[in-house]
């Protein structure tokens, strides 16, 4: 689906983490967002008040569509690395509306 701008030199490597309890294996310095993309999932998080699901639009880290929640914290998943053993999950509702991201 994505073809890397430097290909990685070692097609075997891999890094692992997780998006809401599923396993994902993907190339090292992918972004989460392009990560997930590549494995399928096309929504990320609902809108606070109609619940609509949003997904990456920009991919830059403009727009905040592809809000997720990594250890607690909201981050855009298009600027966050992966990195080995990431715990990944879909924001929950009340943060948003609170305006809990970093």
């Amino acid at each position: 689906m994505f073809d890397p701008i430097v290909p990685n030199t070692d097609p075997n490597a891999q890094v692992h983490f997780t998006f809401d309890g599923e396993s994902i294996y993907t190339a090292p310095n992918t972004s989460v967002a392009a990560a997930l993309l590549a494995a399928g999932h096309t929504w990320f998080r609902q809108m606070p008040v109609s619940g609509r699901q949003r997904g990456p639009f920009c991919m830059m880290g403009t727009c905040f569509d592809c809000l997720v929640e990594i250890d607690g914290i909201t981050v855009q998943a298009c600027v966050t690395t992966v990195t080995e053993g990431l715990n990944v999950t879909r924001v929950p509702q009340m943060h948003l509306q609170e305006g809990k991201f970093k």
